[in-house]
C-alpha cells in the first residue's frame, strides 16, 4: 500500500515527458518537417495499413455488387466505421450519422468551384440524402474554431421543405492537438503519425439541437446560429473559452498550380 503514493509521481513524470515529446513532434510536423517513426511506430503503421487495405478488398466489390440491384449502398459507411477502429478511434454510438453517406466539403481556397459544390449539395438534397458540411473548410487544433463559410448554405435560400440543420461536434479529447492535420504537414505524413501512435483515442460525437432554417434569414444567419451552438458545446467540453487559432502558418494545404509560361 505504501508504494502507490510514491509511484504516482513517477507515472505523472513519464506522462509529462511523453506529452512533451508528442508536442515537439507535432510542432515539427506542422512546420512541414518529416518526423521519423520509431520501430514500434512503423509496425503499428504497417499493420493498420494492411487492415485498411483488407477492408477495401472486402467492401469495394460488395458496394458495386449492391449498386447493381439498389441505390444507397451501406458499405461505404461500414468501411468508414471499421477503418476508424483500425486507426484507433473509439467512436461511441455513431447511430444514424453513419447513414450520412454523402459529404460536401467547403473548399475555401477554390472560389471558382463553389457553384459545382452547391450543385452537388442540391442534388444530394433532391435525392433525399442527409449531407454533412464542414464549414471551416480545414482542420483546427481542437481548441479553436475558425469562421464559418456560408457559401454552401445558399442552397437553403429558400430552404427545401422539411429540411433541418443539425450542428454536430466531434470531440477528440486530449488527442486533438496531437493528431490534428494543420500547417504544412502533408496528408500522408499526418496519416502515418496517426496510424503509428500508441494506443487508442476516444472520439465523442455530440448531436446538438436541430433547427429549422426557415426561422433564420439567409445563409449567414443560419451559419451564425450553427456556430453559436457549436461554440457553446466546445466550451462546455473544454471547460474554458475557445482560444484564437494560434498557428501562424496557413491552415489550408491547397497550393494553386504555377502559372503557365507563355513566353
Amino acid at each position: 500500500m505504501s508504494e502507490a503514493p510514491s509511484g504516482q509521481p513517477v507515472r505523472s513524470e513519464r506522462a509529462r515527458r511523453r506529452a512533451e515529446k508528442y508536442g515537439r513532434k507535432r510542432m515539427a510536423a506542422m512546420r512541414g518537417e518529416t518526423v521519423p517513426l520509431t520501430v514500434a511506430g512503423w509496425i503499428r503503421f504497417i499493420l493498420r495499413a494492411i487492415g485498411i487495405l483488407a477492408l477495401l478488398i472486402v467492401f469495394v466489390p460488395l458496394h458495386y455488387l449492391y449498386r447493381i440491384f439498389a441505390y444507397g449502398s451501406p458499405f461505404p459507411m461500414l468501411f468508414l466505421r471499421y477503418t476508424a477502429l483500425v486507426v484507433g478511434a473509439k467512436v461511441p454510438g455513431i447511430g444514424w450519422l453513419c447513414s450520412l453517406n454523402r459529404t460536401v466539403f467547403v473548399k475555401r481556397e477554390n472560389r471558382m468551384g463553389v457553384a459545382e459544390q452547391i450543385n452537388a449539395l442540391k442534388e444530394a438534397l433532391q435525392d433525399n440524402w442527409s449531407v454533412t458540411v464542414f464549414p471551416e473548410g480545414t482542420v483546427t487544433d481542437g481548441q479553436s474554431l475558425l469562421p464559418f463559410k456560408s457559401s454552401m448554405l445558399s442552397v437553403l435560400e429558400p430552404p427545401p421543405p422539411g429540411v433541418l440543420v443539425q450542428p454536430v461536434v466531434m470531440e477528440y479529447g486530449a488527442a486533438a492537438e496531437e493528431i490534428s492535420w494543420i500547417g504544412d504537414e502533408s496528408g500522408l505524413h499526418n496519416a502515418m503519425r496517426v496510424m503509428a501512435r500508441r494506443g487508442t483515442f476516444r472520439l465523442k460525437i455530440h448531436f446538438l439541437d436541430p433547427f429549422s432554417p426557415e426561422t433564420h434569414r439567409g445563409r449567414k444567419a443560419i451559419a451564425a446560429q450553427a456556430r453559436t451552438q457549436i461554440v457553446e458545446r466546445l466550451e462546455e467540453v473544454l471547460g474554458k473559452p475557445l482560444r484564437d487559432y494560434q498557428h501562424t502558418v496557413d491552415a489550408i494545404r491547397y497550393r494553386p498550380p504555377p502559372a503557365a509560361d507563355n513566353s
